[in-house]
């Protein structure tokens, strides 16, 4: 049985493509992420093919941000694909919209703390309060939880503090920022290995681009597998 602690990633341009990286990772990998790059590229109609006849778990990584109302209805939208994970922007007024829009779903709402790609640099050209990153993260996280978030997004680095809280019982947090040994970092700055982050306290670890950019995709993710195996 594939344990879907790992996601991966389908940051790849098409569903077509999409489509030939499940089917080469086969049995091993149950669980993928669709994001904003796969929109345009038949991401929904690939989702909804891995789900239904793979029988595939789906990460719909859309972070949704917007009023409320739309939110609520565009959340209520996915809904209907039966898919597993929704990201939505941690604000309290847009996860509490986006758990309306999902009620009587299974699909789970994770809300986005602080992206992995930024650091207190990029948060400043943004205009984003002074603190700790860490501690803003923990800030995030701990009123998306009070607003009905199911889980969270986080850095692995932040990932043990915020399974401490006490808000955080029972609730997922999804890690990406996640590279093997040796890796190469791409665009994320915060980042940990696939065990260190599970054991740091990550339900899942999502990992993208060291397995469908190997030259054996296969081989790139029974390796994460067989590292996180007896975390």
């Amino acid at each position: 049985m594939s344990d879907d602690r790992l996601i991966v990633a389908m940051d790849v341009p098409n569903a077509v493509q999409g489509l030939q990286l499940a089917e080469q990772l086969g049995d091993a990998v149950s669980f993928y992420k669709i994001g904003l790059g796969m929109l345009t590229g038949g991401g929904l109609a690939l989702a909804n093919e891995l789900k239904h006849e793979m029988g595939k778990r789906i990460f719909l990584d859309m972070k949704l941000f917007d009023i409320s109302a739309t939110v609520e209805k565009a959340v209520r939208g996915l809904a209907q694909f039966d898919l597993d994970f929704l990201t939505v922007h941690g604000d309290p007024s847009v996860v509490e919209a986006a758990k309306q829009g999902a009620a009587g779903k299974d699909m789970k709402i994770l809300a986005v703390t602080i992206l992995t790609s930024l650091d207190r640099q990029d948060l400043d050209a943004a205009l984003i309060k002074d603190g700790d990153v860490q501690d803003l993260v923990l800030e995030r996280a701990s009123h998306a939880f009070a607003a009905g978030a199911d889980g969270v997004i986080a850095s692995p680095h932040e990932a043990a503090l915020i399974r401490a809280l006490p808000e955080a019982a029972g609730r997922l947090i999804v890690t990406p920022g996640v590279r093997p040994a040796g890796a190469d970092l791409g665009d994320q700055k915060r980042v940990a290995t696939p065990a260190s982050a599970i054991a740091n306290g990550a339900d899942h670890i999502v990992v993208g681009r060291p397995v469908w950019q190997a030259k054996d995709p296969s081989a790139a993710a029974q390796a994460i597998l067989n590292e996180i195996k007896n975390t």
